[in-house]
């Protein structure tokens, strides 16, 4: 779901075909095991009776917790790719993505049918008097066209206006997190750790978006 500019960074050691093949192959595996995790382990813990005594709120936490998490994951695709040089990451970036988008629609729909049972007046008021909450479904809504025009046909019809698009999954992350950092009823350290990483994550863009390009060997 984010979109980067080609630019210089380190140079991994040549490969043969087969052996890329097989780099692309691991870093696939690994962002569908990734993905797969949160939703394996809630419904390990819905089988084994593990939600305990408010199991939707459990719920809640667990899919919004994972949702921002793989999110900020997809955030730090294109820096460790242009720090590692393995161009193969950036297949990870649009997977991991659409698994975020997946568990934030699964903590939103999880607050409209199983907390409010569709009760549109109590919800709208909700959103309406209830900042964090007004700031999650800003988050929710930033990233729902970036789910829908994630395909190819989608950047074939955009063009140059996909990347744009895209860039505000930035955004999206800024409020997630602030959703994050106001819906705890206690003293937690977690959401302040989401702010610094997605703060160095946005830091690390800007720097290689301004930095000069190295000059040539004379």
């Amino acid at each position: 779901m984010e979109t980067t500019r080609k630019v210089a960074g380190p140079t991994p050691p040549s490969l043969d075909p087969g052996a890329r093949q097989r780099t692309a192959r691991r870093v696939r595996i690994g962002a569908w095991t990734l993905g797969l995790l949160p939703l394996a382990l809630l419904l390990w813990e819905t089988a084994t009776r593990g939600l305990g005594s408010n199991p939707i709120e459990k719920v809640l936490h667990h899919t919004g917790w994972w949702g921002l998490f793989v999110l900020v994951l997809s955030l730090a695709v294109t820096p460790l790719r242009r720090w590692t040089g393995i161009n193969a990451l950036i297949q990870a970036r649009r997977t991991l993505g659409l698994f975020a988008f997946f568990y934030i629609a699964l903590h939103v729909v999880t607050y409209v049918g199983l907390d409010q049972f569709f009760a549109w007046g109590y919800i709208l008021e909700d959103v309406l008097e209830r900042p964090f909450i007004t700031v999650g479904m800003l988050s929710f809504l930033l990233l729902l066209p970036l789910a829908v025009t994630s395909t190819r046909g989608w950047i074939r019809r955009l063009g140059r206006n996909w990347t744009r698009l895209h860039r505000l999954v930035y955004p999206a992350a800024i409020l997630g997190v602030i959703h994050y950092i106001w819906g705890v009823k206690t003293e937690a350290l977690a959401p302040f750790l989401f702010a610094a990483v997605v703060a160095l994550l946005l830091g690390t863009r800007l720097y290689f978006a301004f930095r000069k390009p190295p000059r040539p060997s004379p």
